[in-house]
């Protein structure tokens, strides 16, 4: 499996803008910039490559641990991830996991057990460098 996405960039770091296009069409030019990466306060529609990276992860983790719950027997009506991405001094530190999963017929333990199962092995947590830290509860 082969996914393509193309950036383009025009102008300055600070003052350019730049656009992101999906081959799935998720994204069809999507505008990113200086401002919508680290600002954001202009209202202005636009993504940043670490929203992108925390979405990657949140989507990913939550996939596997569907696997892995299926597995055990166990059939998730939802699994609901918040993922927030830190980043300082030019490098994502942290991301954090925080999971509701709606689950019938699993206890606490079970349930944690797997969810860390599943951040250890997704394929996008083991391309980051980052801690990883998951919370997960049962709703």
């Amino acid at each position: 499996m082969i996914r393509k996405v193309n950036a383009i960039w025009r102008g300055d770091g600070a003052d350019g803008n730049g656009v992101l296009t999906a081959q799935s069409g998720a994204m069809n030019n999507m505008p990113y910039s200086f401002k919508t990466r680290f600002k954001n306060d202009d209202g202005k529609l636009g993504t940043n490559p670490e929203e992108m990276i925390a979405a990657a992860l949140a989507g990913c983790f939550n996939m596997k641990l569907s696997f892995v719950l299926n597995e055990s027997n166990y059939h998730p009506e939802e699994l609901n991830t918040d993922a927030l991405l830190t980043f300082n001094d030019g490098q994502v530190t942290s991301i954090e996991l925080n999971l509701k999963g709606k689950v019938s017929g699993i206890d606490n333990d079970t349930f944690n057990e797997l969810a860390e199962e599943a951040k250890n092995n997704c394929p996008i947590s083991g391309i980051l460098k980052c801690e990883i830290v998951l919370n997960a509860s049962l709703v």
